[in-house]
């Protein structure tokens, strides 16, 4: 379609307000009256190109994720002239309750004092009665109605390091990272937490892929940020846990169960002959 037809206009076309009702229902209008007001309200996202501004429309209505930035759902984020679509840490919170698997989930800022224990294989250990103090990382956990639950941590030069890597607009010191740091900290670590441990609906499945894209019009994503790689970012940082694992190892019975992985296997092997000395 030409950028010459404003976002307004693709809306009010009567083909695609039949779209839009065929997804939300009665709630159709409120959502595209909602959805105007986020372009209006951002001169950079008006300049975007409507078409892929239109995609990421459908997209939130698809997830039925509301498209306001107070809400913290979902968002439409300019980029070099196109509308990228973010999902807000709330939105893959939502994506998972509503799935009906999920007891609780959740995640939050941590502060000094509040991490008692972690462990690369048994998992963290936090005390909420603390208050108060600087932030010193970022957790999120879940709790599956079978019971299985998970907690996964970064600490905040972690999550820096990550954001610094694998976002251009972080880089550029712009866009919700500078705007709202604690809100993409805790949305990165959920969505780490989802990718790698959760059962995945096909609703967070689409969350996921979709993430930070400029959506096309044959359904496919161009990635407008860098993409970030999820397994190797967990390899990563499981790799460089077990290492402070085995090096902060005071007895032999600490590492008797380990298996340590192949990049690890020399530090493994020094520290058990230093021990039975």
């Amino acid at each position: 379609m030409s950028k010459e037809i404003s976002i307004k206009g693709l809306l009010d076309r009567e083909d695609v307000q039949q779209r839009f009702q065929e997804m939300l229902g009665d709630r159709s209008r409120a959502f595209m009256v909602s959805a105007l007001q986020v372009v209006n309200s951002n001169s950079n996202l008006k300049k975007a190109d409507p078409m892929s501004i239109y995609q990421g429309v459908v997209l939130a209505a698809t997830l039925d994720l509301p498209l306001n930035n107070n809400l913290g759902f979902a968002y439409l984020v300019p980029y070099r002239g196109q509308a990228q679509f973010q999902i807000g840490y709330k939105g893959f919170i939502q994506l998972a309750l509503r799935s009906g698997q999920f007891k609780t989930i959740s995640a939050s800022e941590i502060r000094k004092g509040q991490l008692v224990s972690q462990n690369p294989l048994t998992g963290f250990e936090f005390d909420f009665s603390v208050e108060g103090g600087e932030i010193i990382g970022y957790a999120s956990y879940f709790e599956l109605i079978n019971g299985f639950n998970k907690t996964f941590f970064m600490t905040l030069d972690e999550v820096k390091a990550h954001a610094k890597k694998y976002s251009q607009s972080y880089q550029r010191g712009s866009g919700v990272w500078k705007d709202d740091f604690d809100s993409m900290a805790n949305k990165t670590v959920l969505k780490l937490l989802l990718s790698k441990y959760a059962p995945l609906s096909v609703e967070m499945q689409k969350a996921i892929i979709y993430d930070q894209g400029i959506v096309k019009e044959d359904g496919g994503v161009d990635y407008a940020d860098n993409t970030i790689d999820i397994e190797a970012i967990q390899e990563d940082q499981e790799l460089d846990r077990m290492r402070e694992f085995i090096e902060s190892a005071t007895k032999l019975e600490q590492l008797a169960n380990l298996q340590a992985p192949d990049e690890l296997k020399e530090i493994y092997e020094k520290k058990l002959k230093e021990l039975s000395k």
